[in-house]
């Protein structure tokens, strides 16, 4: 999945529409993250990665649910974009999906970001 230009991928109830803007990605997945849906976004993130995005925001206002799997998915694209000397940048999170990150203690690893304007200007 190509990730150097404009797009849509869907698998089950998820779609992620991404854009390329320089240097940077933005992925903005829609519906429910989870061990059903988790390797599209994965394979988007990986894609981010590996065609030198150095920063990949992921706009998670229309992202109504992400499990464990979800949530290991963004946990590795964080370490492969830090490994490549980038960065995984999360913004707009609804409460149900910001609570999975307030359990784990995983927000504490990313930058959060009110909203995507917020993620862009950083």
């Amino acid at each position: 999945m190509d990730c150097g230009k404009a797009g849509s991928a869907s698998r089950g109830r998820l779609k992620v529409e991404f854009r390329h803007l320089g240097r940077m990605a933005v992925l903005t997945p829609a519906g429910e993250l989870d061990h059903h849906t988790a390797d599209l976004l994965r394979e988007l993130l990986d894609s981010c990665v590996e065609e030198g995005a150095l920063r990949v925001v992921v706009d998670c206002a229309q992202l109504e649910f992400c499990d464990s799997t979800g949530l290991n998915v963004l946990l590795g694209a964080r370490l492969k974009a830090e490994a490549a000397g980038g960065a995984v940048h999360l913004a707009a999170m609804g409460p149900v999906v910001a609570r999975v990150f307030e359990i784990t203690g995983a927000g504490a690893v990313f930058s959060i970001h009110d909203t995507l304007d917020a993620a862009l200007a950083d």
